[in-house]
């Protein structure tokens, strides 16, 4: 009896991916729960389990192509050995997955018993723009629907303006040493949403540097106590955290974000973390990081690194974050601008620490300092409160006992 192998359920607002790379070759023996194949979405990579042991006995999409929710990716047979090839007839006669593509021709108004997604929904409360049918599964309305009737009143694809920025001629010796290699849906919606940032927000970048001298000897004196307690690391952005967070505090319009008309005040903290990995840049979210202790902090920022760099981050994880903090000085940066991660109106950014001269009660020391740059959205943060949230921050850091008395 043949088991089907479906694309689950992969989180809200997310009806696609797109085939990585699959683990077994038809005729492969699996275990139950073994990886079979991984999917790529906009959000983060996952890996699908074997729903049986046995035999995969049948591939139907390779790598690379493009699948929805639900769509019959290959067939699993009991036993051990070569996939029996009559079987291909089965999983053809049972693969509706690509009929939700049918209602996508329907945009005269032909109904769909999908609600349209809650951002497409606002934002055609806001726009007063109307959208019958979608691309989405079912026909589904999407945000991208509703942006595409705003500005051009024709449901052309977002992606359509790419082709205008053509390449260059390339000398034929020059093409043939080239690599051209396909972008990873990640990779893809790192790039979408990093422009949208700087096409939508009225962004700028103010600096300040910090001295490092307090919190790193506190970090000295009690880091292998904390480690022996809390069996993880102690390192600098849990301080970093609980800084921002009581700067938030003074400073609510860096917490705030844009809606419609409305300046919507977030009185809560969730901190997303940027995390470098292999496929690109993730922003894993500590959720009510204000009720956190710093070794609380430590060990879910631990946590997150891990599984970004496995793979294993889940969608919700990703989600719902307030304000974010990106920690470039571990690859070595000593400056830069970070870009928002919209549609929150700050980023703090992060840089290498470095010895240099500086002058303390009128004489010259070496101290370890680092810079922080603050993005901002100009539309929600004036200059003032920009400076003033990253003067609290440094005042933090730079006394950390500031932190364990909320101050």
């Amino acid at each position: 009896m043949a088991t089907e192998i479906r694309v689950p359920t992969l989180g809200e607002s997310v009806t696609e991916a797109t085939i990585g790379r699959w683990y077994k070759k038809a005729g492969d023996s699996v275990s139950v729960d073994e990886p079979l194949v991984e999917l790529e979405t906009d959000k983060v990579t996952i890996e699908v389990p074997a729903p049986a042991s046995g035999v995969l006995s049948e591939i139907l999409v390779a790598d690379g192509e493009t699948v929805e929710v639900g769509a019959l990716l290959g067939s699993m047979s009991e036993g051990a050995g070569a996939a029996p090839a009559p079987k291909a007839e089965a999983p053809a006669a049972a693969a509706p997955a690509p009929a939700p593509e049918a209602p996508k021709p329907a945009p005269n108004g032909g109904a769909t018993s999908m609600p349209p997604a809650p951002s497409a929904a606002k934002l055609m409360a806001e726009s007063g723009a109307s959208v019958d049918a979608g691309s989405g599964k079912r026909g589904q309305v999407l945000k991208e629907d509703v942006l595409a009737a705003i500005k051009s009143g024709a449901p052309a694809p977002a992606a359509a303006p790419a082709p205008v920025a053509a390449r260059a001629p390339v000398a034929m010796d020059d093409a043939s040493r080239e690599e051209r290699v396909r972008m990873t849906k990640l990779r893809q919606t790192i790039a979408k949403r990093l422009k949208d940032a700087q096409n939508t927000a009225a962004m700028l970048t103010t600096f300040n540097e910090v001295d490092m001298t307090n919190v790193m000897a506190l970090r000295s004196t009690y880091k292998d106590i904390f480690e022996k307690k809390h069996g993880q690391k102690l390192g600098f952005m849990g301080f970093f955290v609980k800084a921002v967070i009581q700067a938030l505090k003074d400073v609510p319009a860096v917490n705030a974000e844009i809606d419609g008309t409305d300046l919507v005040f977030k009185n809560y903290y969730h901190i997303g973390v940027a995390v470098g990995t292999e496929k690109g840049l993730v922003v894993p979210v500590v959720r009510d990081a204000d009720m956190m202790s710093i070794a609380e902090v430590e060990k879910t920022i631990g946590g997150y690194g891990k599984r970004a760099r496995d793979g294993q981050l889940k969608i919700e994880e990703m989600q719902g974050g307030t304000f974010t903090i990106s920690n470039g000085g571990v690859y070595g940066s000593l400056m830069s601008t970070p870009i928002l991660n919209a549609p929150q109106s700050g980023i703090l950014g992060m840089h290498k620490i470095q010895e240099r001269p500086m002058v303390v009660g009128g004489k010259i020391e070496i101290r370890p300092m680092m810079y922080l740059a603050l993005s901002y959205d100009h539309r929600v943060v004036d200059g003032k409160e920009a400076v003033t949230f990253l003067v609290r921050v440094k005042e933090a850091i730079e006394d950390p006992q500031r932190l364990v008395l909320d101050l």
